[in-house]
Order: C-alpha cells, then sequence, then structure tokens
C-alpha cells in the first residue's frame, strides 16, 4: 500500500517536469510509504513518476518503485494484486525473467505484453500509473470496485495525479473551489465522484482506466461495471445444482485466502457482527495466523466483550483499546488533518487503525461490504416498498412539491424535514435512495449556502442522472438498491474512508467482501428470488461459534461521535433540524474545510 504521483507534459507549450514539484507532491502522501520514497524522470523531461512505499510484498530494495521493467515501461503502483502468483507463474512459463518476488513487477511485465487489456486479469485493488515509452503515453487506472483512489488534474498541457487531493494541491497545480463538491457532501456526506472540492481535480471513476499522450487527456474507459455484472446476472435463469450456502462458502473461502497473501503479519478488525466474524473463521482455517483487534469506547456500551467471546472460540489472539471522548478531541486536529476530502463516516476507522498500527500492524481486514453483497441494510427493504406505495402518487405532475412546502415547516420541529419529499422522491429508486441516503436534500441547503453556489453545484453533479445510470436495466428493486449502494456508499465513503484513515497511520486495509471475483461469482445467485440472506455468513463461520452471533444486531465500529463533538463544540448549537443525526458534524466538516484546513 502506498501513494502513487505522476506528472506528464504533455502538451508541446508545457515546461518539462520539475523534480521539487514531484518531490513535493510524493512527500505530500509520505504517511502512505513510511517504508521508503522513489522518483523517476524521463530522459527528456517530458514526465516523472513518484511513490512512497509501505512494503507488504517482497520487503526488499528490489520491490522498491518506481520500478522499471523489461521494455522501459515505468510504473508508480498503490494497491496489492493477489493473484500475482499465478500470473507469474504463467510468465514465467512464456519466458519472462524476474528480479524480485513483488506483484509490482508482475503487474508491470503483463502490461507489457498486454497492454491496458491487463486490467482484466488482475485480482486486487490497485490505482497505478505506468508510463510507455513504446506509445508515449501514459495510463492511469483504478481497481474495479474503487478500493484505492486515484485523483488527476488537466492544465496547460501538464497531465498531474496522485493517490489523495492534498497531494495534488502540494503541486504547482493554483486549483479553484469546486462548487459541486462543497454541495455533494452536504447533499450525501462524501463528496460523490468523479468531483473533488476542486474544479479542476477529478476523482478517477472506479473500475476505469485513461490513456493521455501528445494528443492530449482520453476520457476514463471503463473495464468494470458492477451494475452490468448485476444486469447479466438478472437476464440468466437462476443456478439450479448444488447448494446455495456452499456456493458462497467456496466463493468467499476463495476471496479470503487471496486476501491473506502478505510478508508481514495480518491483522482483522474484529466487531463480533457476521462479517468480520465469518472472515476470522474462514481466515483461521485457510491457515492465516491473524491478530484480531477490538476498538470499543469509555462511555457506553460496545463490541469489545462480544469480540473477546468470539476470539476465544476461535482461538484467535485478541486485542482490544477503549477510546474516550477526552482523547478523541485530543485527536480531533489531527484526524481533520488526514481527512483528504470531508467525510462524517471516517472517525471510527481512523482510530481502529490507529490503534492497530500502534501494536505494529501493517495489513488488517475489515468486514466492509458484506451487507452490500447480502442485503442486510435497511434500504434493501423500504426503498422497493416505498417506490410501490409512492410510485403513482409521485408521478402526479406538482403534487409531491405541493405537499414538501406544506409540510416541511411542521416536520422539522418534531421529526426529520426530509419525510416532507416523501411524494417528491418517491417516483424512482434513484430518489428513494437519495430520501433514504442523503444527509441533506437539495432544498434544505438553501440558506446553508450561497444560492449561485447551489445552483452551480447542483447542475454539475447532475444527480438525478447518475442514480439513473446506476440502475439502468435491472428489474428487480433488490438489484437496483444493491447497484445504488455499491455505487454510492461504498465506493465514496466506506471505501474511501478505509482509504485515507488507515493510511493517515501506514495501515493497509484489506476488504475481502469486496472484490470482482467474488461479486461475478455470486451475483448469479444474488440476482434472483431465494438469495441468501446475510445470515448465512454465521452457518459459513461453522458450529464453533456461539449461538447467539446469529441473532445479534449488527453494529459495527460505532463510536458516540455526535455526542462527543457536542460536548466539544466552539460553535452555537444549531437549529435542531440542522443538528440531526450527523448532520451537525457534517456542518462543522464543511466549515474545516471551507476556511481552508485542508
Amino acid at each position: 500500500m502506498c501513494g502513487v504521483a505522476a506528472i506528464y507534459a504533455f502538451g508541446s507549450q508545457a515546461p518539462p517536469v520539475d523534480a521539487g514539484e514531484l518531490a513535493a507532491v510524493t512527500h505530500a502522501m509520505a504517511a502512505r510509504g513510511p517504508d521508503g520514497t522513489g522518483a523517476w524522470v524521463s530522459a527528456d523531461g517530458r514526465v516523472g513518476l513518484g511513490h512512497r512505499r509501505l512494503a507488504i510484498l517482497d520487503l526488499s530494495d528490489a520491490g522498491a518503485q518506481p520500478m522499471t521493467g523489461a521494455q522501459d515501461c515505468v510504473v508508480s503502483y498503490n494497491g496489492e494484486i493477489y493473484n500475482h502468483a499465478e500470473l507469474r507463474a504463467e510468465l514465467a512459463a512464456q519466458g519472462h525473467v524476474f528480479r524480485s518476488h513483488s506483484d509490482t513487477e508482475v503487474l508491470l511485465a503483463l502490461y507489457e505484453r498486454e497492454g491496458p487489456g491487463f486490467l482484466d486479469r488482475l485480482r486486487g485493488m490497485y490505482a497505478l500509473a505506468i508510463w510507455d515509452p513504446r506509445r508515449r503515453g501514459l495510463l492511469l487506472a483504478r481497481d474495479p470496485l474503487g478500493i484505492k483512489p486515484l485523483y488527476y488534474a488537466e492544465a496547460g498541457g501538464c497531465l498531474r495525479a496522485a493517490s489523495q487531493v492534498r497531494a495534488l494541491q502540494a503541486s504547482a497545480l493554483q486549483p479553484s473551489r469546486d462548487p459541486a463538491g462543497r454541495v455533494g457532501f452536504l447533499l450525501w456526506g462524501y463528496v460523490p465522484e468523479p468531483v473533488t472540492l476542486w474544479r479542476e481535480i477529478r476523482s478517477l471513476p472506479a473500475g476505469t482506466w485513461l490513456w493521455a499522450d501528445a494528443e492530449g487527456v482520453g476520457r476514463p474507459q471503463a473495464h468494470f461495471d458492477p451494475t452490468q455484472v448485476l444486469r447479466e446476472a438478472e437476464a440468466e435463469p437462476p443456478p439450479t445444482a448444488g447448494s446455495r450456502t456452499e456456493v458462497v462458502a467456496e466463493a468467499l473461502r476463495d476471496s479470503v485466502a487471496a486476501h491473506l497473501v502478505s510478508d508481514v503479519p495480518v491483522g482483522l478488525f474484529l466487531s463480533a457482527g457476521l462479517d468480520s466474524t465469518c472472515l476470522a473463521a474462514l481466515a483461521q482455517r485457510a491457515g492465516g495466523r491473524l491478530q484480531a483487534f477490538t476498538l470499543g469506547y469509555a462511555e457506553g456500551a460496545d463490541e469489545v466483550a462480544d469480540a473477546a467471546a468470539v476470539a476465544g472460540h476461535l482461538g484467535l489472539p485478541h486485542a482490544a483499546a477503549r477510546l474516550g471522548a477526552t482523547e478523541f478531541q485530543a485527536a480531533l486536529p489531527a484526524l481533520l488533518a488526514a481527512m483528504d476530502q470531508p467525510s462524517i463516516d471516517g472517525a471510527n476507522t481512523f482510530f481502529v487503525a490507529r490503534e492497530a498500527a500502534r501494536r505494529g500492524l501493517k495489513v488488517a481486514l475489515s468486514g466492509v461490504g458484506g451487507d452490500e453483497l447480502f442485503g442486510s441494510y435497511p434500504s434493501f427493504r423500504q426503498i422497493p416498498a416505498a417506490r410501490r406505495r409512492l410510485g403513482p402518487l409521485a408521478r402526479l405532475p406538482g403534487l409531491g412539491t405541493l405537499l414538501r412546502h406544506l409540510s416541511a415547516p411542521l416536520l422539522r420541529r418534531s421529526t426529520s424535514p426530509k419525510y416532507a419529499s416523501l411524494l417528491e422522491y418517491g417516483g424512482s429508486l434513484g430518489g428513494l435512495y437519495q430520501l433514504r441516503r442523503g444527509l441533506f436534500l437539495p432544498w434544505e441547503l438553501r440558506g446553508l449556502i450561497p444560492d449561485e453556489e447551489l445552483v452551480a453545484g447542483l447542475a454539475r453533479l447532475a444527480t438525478e442522472a447518475r442514480l439513473t445510470a446506476q440502475t439502468a436495466g435491472l428489474r428487480d428493486g433488490h438489484l437496483g438498491v444493491m447497484a445504488l449502494e455499491i455505487g454510492c456508499y461504498l465506493r465514496n465513503q466506506l471505501l474511501r474512508d478505509a482509504d485515507w484513515a488507515g493510511m493517515a497511520h501506514g495501515l493497509e486495509i484489506r476488504t475481502p467482501l469486496v472484490d470482482a471475483v467474488l461479486l461475478r461469482r455470486l451475483a448469479p445467485i444474488l440476482a434472483h428470488a431465494g438469495r441468501p440472506a446475510k445470515r448465512v455468513l454465521a452457518e459459513i463461520a461453522g458450529p464453533a461459534l456461539p449461538a447467539w452471533l446469529a441473532e445479534r444486531p449488527k453494529r459495527g465500529f460505532a463510536l458516540p461521535v455526535r455526542d462527543w463533538l457536542q460536548a466539544g463544540a466552539e460553535a452555537p448549537p444549531a437549529p435542531a433540524h440542522l443538528a440531526r443525526g450527523l448532520r451537525g458534524w457534517a456542518l462543522q466538516l464543511d466549515r474545516a474545510f471551507a476556511g481552508g484546513a485542508n
């Protein structure tokens, strides 16, 4: 797990790469790679790659980056390729001679043989930049489900890319604020890709690659689309042979085994929920020697006792730490400094990653992704049901807007004002998803940010079109919600939070339940009636686990963030309807980022 930096002066009038600028961009990501740094600039000065290294595979200098291949292609890469051993054997049989044991060299050799199509052969998480001197161009790419981020900016005939937004802010680029980034954050609690807080900086969308050469910077091209995977599965008849539980179990065993590949010890975030408990059981059976870790908090109930009981049943070493309000407040400046873009949901990951890193871990497994796969969020039940009930009324012109105008002033005094928009948003899965998952609705932002900024931001976001595209061609409401949860909440919040919050402490967070191979294997089962519920994980984890596990309500690594923030807030309390849930925290983050904190 590392930090990627790239500068490509593709325009004839662009100045050559400034080695000092490349160093500054790379240094801005020092926390991502505490084990080493490297830089490479081409002989003509038109392209430069930088790298910060967190050594996980091949800890020797032979695995250092930027790395040059047999055909002089150069790569700076962040991530892990879990099937690198199989690919290595294939390439070796074809005559390739390897100089290291790293997955980086395998990735580069495969690209030199196959070009951009090599992305379809990779299993893992990655963001990469490859300079190809044969084609005189730069390739940028991200993994299928967006586990690893990559940001880029084009200005003055120069393409810049990095693993973090603030790394690009350390470049010669002079970005301007993008209203779409701020509006998007207040709508969702995260900044939805491809926008960022800066107009010139874009997130390369998950599952895409981009090519740049002397002709300019191309548009992102998709190499993986989870909605397409679900569409194809829905179009096929449901599988009939074999036990569905065993199919799920075998696919999960395969994914967990793949994610254990490492030359350093691997830990596990153990919450005692079904996701992490199943991972723990499967990892143990795969021969993984895990260190289980749980974060609790000093005030109120937490996961520590239940997690310790599960670890005891599995015979896993277990460590725990508790966080209190005072320590949280003291660490808040460091949390904000590490947060690459504002997010309302990354504090828990930040603190659990910090404690794991303090215990010497560089890799930890996380159970994120299980709710999206097995449909255990309330949204999977509520949204299709609401569409069936509200759809006919919602399609009546003007009725939803009228109801909102009449009811919003009353609802904000007693409950969430979002209920006022039930009919206004109730005609589509995307609208209901925004109603269910959104932090604020567009009309609620009037008065919070200037009207001109709001109008411009909403126009650039094109939220309705984006949500519609993510459910296009899916007939089943359950699958539509799955596509939305994977393409919105999982991609833009949970995975992004895992990246910045883990890398702030030099910790690689791996997600065996977020895996393109796993999704393809399970899609034929998940796309049809009779799909397994999340309780199947308890069956797969095995009879050695306590019986209460399957009935235990989901809690996860929850922190009393709202209470702690309110206790230490310097600003006057917001009105109740603006402080509900994590809205108050979002407004505090909005002020911090608008003030230039990041």
